[in-house]
């Protein structure tokens, strides 16, 4: 900064008063000369200036650049944000779609279980019933092969019986008027006497005998006759097995009834 420079040159004709005179010297004159150093000031205060101007030109740029740079921060941040909150919407969706996954594997499993117990279930119980049909299959056998050891046994009977009985059958057909017919089913025969009506030598009488158990049954007759009758010659031929017994007994109850 400048420095005023003054120059105490003062004398004694300073304090000497004023002279009256036209030509004596002004008080302006008599002042001390003062260099205030102007030039030198501008100087400075120009370079000051230029320094100031510099100063503010790069503040300035330098605020434009944080300013341009605090906006791409923030617009990375809200980038970021955003892609951030997609990754979110995203981890919620594969989120959901695992649990409903879970749920409906859990869901699944609990049908596969039920349906494998239900499975060993009809298993089980199909199992017992196999074992039940086996043992009624083995004892349906069993009566199988009883019986066809009695049917075996009746038939050796049954042959020995007519063998026994061709001779007596042959002369009741022959002299009585016996004929013996099928019934349309096996072990059924119809027995059909002629001969048994004194007004009427041809009118018939017959009856039914079914043979296919082992007590034998008359299943129908003609003419009437009371049942109990019919009970009674058949339950001796049951007891018996004398079929011309029975035959003899029938012909008889036959007569009776057309008198």
């Amino acid at each position: 900064m400048a420095t005023m420079m003054f120059e105490p040159s003062l004398s004694t004709s300073m304090m000497r008063p004023p002279l009256s005179s036209a030509d004596a010297p002004s008080m302006a004159d008599s002042l001390p000369s003062i260099n205030f150093g102007f030039d030198d000031l501008r100087e400075r205060m120009a370079r000051f200036t230029m320094r100031f101007d510099d100063f503010i030109e790069k503040g300035r740029k330098r605020v434009m650049e944080e300013r341009n740079q605090f906006r791409s921060n923030v617009t990375e941040l809200q980038e970021d944000q955003r892609m951030r909150k997609r990754d979110i919407e995203v981890y919620s969706l594969k989120t959901t779609s695992h649990e409903q996954a879970v749920a409906k594997e859990s869901q699944e499993t609990a049908e596969m279980h039920a349906a494998i117990k239900a499975l060993t279930t009809q298993r089980d119980e199909r199992a017992s019933a196999r074992d039940a049909v086996k043992a009624q299959i083995a004892e349906v056998q069993k009566q199988i092969a009883a019986r066809r050891e009695a049917q075996h046994k009746h038939a050796r009977y049954l042959d020995s019986q007519a063998r026994h009985n061709v001779p007596e059958l042959e002369f009741w057909q022959e002299y009585l008027g016996l004929r013996i017919e099928g019934a349309g089913q096996d072990d059924r025969l119809k027995f059909v006497y002629t001969n048994v009506d004194e007004r009427d030598w041809e009118r018939e009488a017959w009856f039914e005998l079914d043979m296919r158990k082992r007590e034998y049954e008359v299943l129908s007759y003609r003419p009437k006759v009371e049942r109990e009758e019919v009970d009674r010659v058949l339950e001796r031929l049951n007891e018996s097995r004398d079929l011309s017994a029975f035959l003899k007994g029938m012909r008889e109850l036959f007569v009776e009834s057309l008198k």
